[in-house]
């Protein structure tokens, strides 16, 4: 059986269609319970730990550590006690501001801190694992994000957007600031079927594009056009202006413009 941490969530959901096993769903407000209830831990094939307190913006310290960092501790010590194998989900947002030349630990938010905190004891203790493996998330997209609201990628925002109202709001200067887009499928695809070593891998195409060149894309396609609003104040300094995934599988990433004129 494989435990599925997140499972209701945007990715969760899809990994959930790709598992042909028996999944034990777990979620936040369960988690706690079910690591000290759960007895079958040496039944467990895989834990796929994608859950999180994901928001960006979130300032409540103690309720990240509890849902981030804790649970994932506790989860990761009955993997090292029982011998079973761990992908999880980190994030590209350890990274802070990266730049074309430049790519350094540097976390503008407490959400990406948490990620970092664990991405650092898997580090420390990798020889402890049977095996395992973080992979660092860049900006994912695809089919089943209305449910996350603003948390939701450009793609799928700017879609409902026009939908709506007939425009998509746009941040001035977002010309200059450019993503790293990665399809959910393709997530999905190399977290399961991969072949590497336990270690921390970047998990997006190598190739970002601009906001603004997403917007284009978008209103190509939806016939809308774009309204563009001032950057908001509360985001400034923590807001990543550019990522960039180290490309460390071999795979044929599908491209934001691929995604949208398949749905066309």
């Amino acid at each position: 059986m494989i435990i599925l941490t997140g499972a209701k969530g945007f990715i969760g959901k899809n990994f959930l269609k790709e598992i042909n096993e028996e999944v034990i769903e777990v979620e936040k407000e369960d988690a706690f319970k079910f690591i000290s209830g759960f007895n079958k831990w040496d039944k467990v094939s895989l834990i796929l730990h994608q859950g999180a307190i994901s928001s960006t913006v979130e300032k409540d310290i103690r309720t990240l550590h509890h849902n981030n960092v804790a649970f994932t501790l506790f989860l990761f010590e009955r993997a090292i006690q029982y011998g079973i194998p761990v992908k999880y989900a980190s994030s590209a947002s350890v990274y802070g501001n990266q730049t074309k030349k430049l790519k350094v630990i540097n976390p503008l938010n407490y959400y990406a801190i948490t990620k970092l905190q664990i991405d650092y004891f898997v580090q420390d203790n990798l020889d402890k694992f049977s095996s395992i493996q973080g992979f660092r998330y860049f900006n994912v997209y695809g089919e089943g994000e209305d449910h996350k609201g603003d948390q939701a990628s450009p793609i799928s925002k700017f879609t409902k957007q026009i939908k709506e109202t007939g425009k998509l709001k746009l941040f001035k200067g977002s010309d200059k600031f450019l993503r790293d887009f990665v399809y959910v499928d393709d997530v999905v695809n190399i977290v399961l079927n991969n072949e590497a070593p336990s270690g921390i891998y970047d998990l997006g195409t190598g190739s970002p594009i601009s906001f603004q060149e997403v917007a284009e894309l978008v209103v190509q396609k939806e016939k809308g056009e774009i309204e563009y609003i001032d950057f908001p104040e509360h985001l400034k300094g923590k807001y990543q202006t550019y990522t960039c995934a180290d490309n460390e599988f071999d795979y044929k990433f599908k491209t934001v413009q691929e995604y949208l004129m398949s749905n066309w």
